[in-house]
């Protein structure tokens, strides 16, 4: 088990524009007094994490990266749910040793989330100070959770990426979503365009909600989840070259947002 110590995030690259990438369930990384309480098999683990994630926006100019696992703490949930002490809060796995987590650990995991958004607060205070910005706000999903030999999740229900807006206001924002879901979706890529779609599976939590509610008149998170198409969701191994080229579909979308969130500001 990988415990620490890596920073738990990172914030780094150019903050100087209006586009930031965040990867708050990439990390893998535990603290080492939650890791002895930690029962849950790694694969297992890894499986519900979202690895990766940090590369498919590596493109984006500014970028939020959190090396902590979601099983020590998950800033996607509230504060109040952001710890699984339970396994009815963490979709019925037996995460820790004896439920619930003593709450000295838990203090530990919310002193992490505490931190994380005060830190977000502080880089997206100077970004919303220059008009509207998008946050890609990107997660991946299984599709294969029948087992490894098993058939794919049908992909009427499943998109390539999953568009979450369920936060968002649509009134003042949804051209701007209009304007990624047509340019992701004809970005040509090695298997054709990608299935870009909104809210089919997936609506955003809590990054996407707090950034609205701070930031109402600035803020566009676009929750992205991409289907795991880029890796072997039940071996871990990632394919390389459709990483590269997710990464590269989604920065091209840049140009056209950074067109819309000006018509916004003007309007």
């Amino acid at each position: 088990m990988r415990t620490i110590e890596r920073p738990p995030f990172e914030f780094t690259g150019d903050w100087s524009g209006q586009s930031v990438a965040t990867a708050i369930h990439n990390g893998h990384d535990v603290r080492p007094e939650m890791a002895a309480e930690l029962v849950l098999p790694e694969d297992d683990r890894l499986r519900e994490e979202d690895p990766h994630t940090d590369e498919l926006g590596a493109l984006i100019p500014a970028r939020v990266i959190v090396n902590r696992s979601r099983f020590e703490v998950d800033l996607n949930r509230s504060r109040e749910e952001a710890v699984y002490r339970t396994a009815e809060e963490a979709w019925g796995l037996e995460v820790v040793r004896n439920p619930p987590l003593d709450e000295s650990i838990v203090a530990g995991s919310l002193e992490v989330y505490d931190a994380f958004y005060a830190e977000l607060a502080r880089h997206l205070d100077r970004v919303a100070e220059r008009g509207p910005f998008v946050v890609f706000d990107v997660h991946s999903y299984n599709h294969r959770r029948d087992g490894a030999d098993a058939a794919e999740a049908p992909p009427e229900e499943n998109p390539e990426v999953n568009v979450g807006t369920g936060s968002l206001d649509r009134d003042r924002f949804g051209a701007v979503v209009d304007v990624f879901i047509e340019s992701l979706s004809t970005t040509g890529t090695s298997s054709g365009p990608l299935d870009v779609r909104e809210n089919v599976r997936f609506r955003g939590r809590q990054l996407a909600a707090w950034t609205h509610a701070r930031y109402p008149d600035r803020a566009v998170v676009l929750a992205l989840e991409f289907k795991k198409t880029f890796m072997d969701e039940w071996t871990g191994r990632a394919d390389r070259a459709r990483i590269d080229e997710l990464a590269r579909a989604l920065a091209s979308t840049i140009p056209s947002l950074e067109m819309a969130l000006r018509e916004v500001a003007i309007s």
